[in-house]
């Protein structure tokens, strides 16, 4: 073989293989309550759900009415012709097969609905189902979810309950009160909030905020949901979504009240687009 012809077929080697390690999926990630045409005709077009494939549903979040979550979803994809939709409930302790592992891996659409995020975890852990969604990822899937199912996709991930005050859901700012938990980790330095405006948790997401330097905090409301390419995110849907950055803020803690100065807040609509860390 002739010295050009080696480099050439060298170079489409390389091409070839920062093709595939640069194959990445998207999120896209709901703040809860509807999803509407827009989201809905989004989330099948990232995925290619539009023209072939199938989608996958993990309800578990839910512990009263995991199908009925899973329903709600089902129905509004099913308003386009011809989508394969599979709704796997895995109870804990229940064995996943390798052929659902599969299924679940080779999906181009993985969609976790809303409940409890920390029933979500503590019910996939040990079965692969959290890998297998990872896979999915890499392969270049769509993994989306709703309420519970968006606060998955953080590494550090908040859920929900206060450490210091437990009945009195974040009525003050101070340290050391939000819990929280190794999530999905999809987003590695983003923390994500549901329910952001209609339930009012500015207080725990300032209370986490001011107490992670370099990370980004992320409400979305309801009705609404972030696109995410790389680091890039659009917003789809009705209301707001609130980004909080504290990078080179000054924080301070007197007596564990929090303080700050230097952050940076921004409210985006329908169409605006942001970059995360």
């Amino acid at each position: 073989m002739k010295l050009k012809q080696i480099m050439a077929l060298c170079l489409l080697l390389l091409v070839s293989y920062a093709f595939s390690a640069n194959k990445k999926g998207t999120l896209f990630i709901i703040g809860g309550g509807k999803v509407n045409a827009s989201m809905r005709d989004q989330m099948l077009k990232a995925s290619g759900l539009d023209k072939t494939g199938y989608m996958v549903i993990l309800p578990m979040s839910s512990e009263e009415e995991p199908l009925i979550n899973a329903e709600e979803i089902s129905s509004v994809m099913r308003a386009v012709p011809n989508l394969k939709i599979y709704t796997y409930n895995i109870q804990k302790g229940d064995y996943v097969s390798p052929q659902r592992l599969d299924s679940i891996r080779n999906a181009c659409l993985v969609f976790i609905s809303g409940g409890d995020q920390v029933r979500f975890l503590d019910i996939t852990k040990g079965t692969g189902i959290n890998e297998a969604i990872h896979d999915a990822y890499n392969k270049g899937a769509l993994i989306a979810g709703t309420s519970a199912g968006a606060s998955l996709m953080s590494k550090i991930m908040v859920t929900g309950n206060a450490l210091k005050y437990p009945e009195d859901n974040f009525t003050c700012i101070e340290a050391g009160n939000v819990e929280t938990i190794e999530g999905l980790g999809f987003l590695e330095n983003v923390t994500i909030d549901q329910h952001f405006v209609v339930r009012k948790r500015y207080n725990r997401m300032l209370s986490y905020g001011l107490e992670n330097p370099n990370h980004m905090s992320i409400g979305i409301d309801e009705a609404t949901a972030i696109f995410v390419v790389g680091k890039k995110a659009t917003v789809f849907g009705v209301s707001q979504v609130i980004v909080m950055r504290n990078k080179g803020a000054k924080i301070s803690n007197r007596n564990g009240q929090l303080a700050a100065t230097g952050l940076k807040l921004d409210v985006y609509l329908e169409g605006d687009s942001f970059t995360i860390y």
